[in-house]
């Protein structure tokens, strides 16, 4: 397993954006598939996006357009940069890892062996 951190949750109004980060405690980071992902009480857990060891990344396509995944395996970190956010963009984000690179077919939440505390996103209107 490895130790993931999220950073970079806020108040924003709609349009607004943020950028998240996680930062893993690892230096075998590069060998991860990294995913994330957000949770309401009302609508539980959601996958929003996935990101490979090389880079090749996917994101749900109710977000695509707005959100981007990325990763920096030189300072042990990913991101998730949100544009356009709207209120039902709200909720808690949490970033996730699976010891192994590729990330095909797209892991379910409960292959992630890893888990950061979550970091919160409010959208107000």
């Amino acid at each position: 397993q490895v130790q993931l951190m999220e950073f970079g949750g806020g108040s924003v109004e709609t349009g607004g954006s943020l950028v998240l980060s996680c930062q893993a405690k690892r230096s075998t980071y590069s060998a991860y598939c990294m995913g994330w992902f957000r949770q309401t009480p009302e609508k539980g857990r959601d996958w929003v996006a996935t990101i490979d060891s090389e880079g090749s990344w996917k994101i749900a396509p109710s977000l695509e357009g707005r959100f981007t995944i990325a990763r920096d395996n030189s300072k042990i970190a990913l991101y998730l940069q949100m544009t356009s956010l709207r209120p039902e963009d709200s909720a808690m984000y949490f970033c996730a890892a699976i010891q192994r690179g590729f990330c095909s077919p797209l892991p379910p939440p409960d292959d992630y062996e890893s888990w950061g505390q979550g970091t919160r996103v409010t959208v107000s209107s």
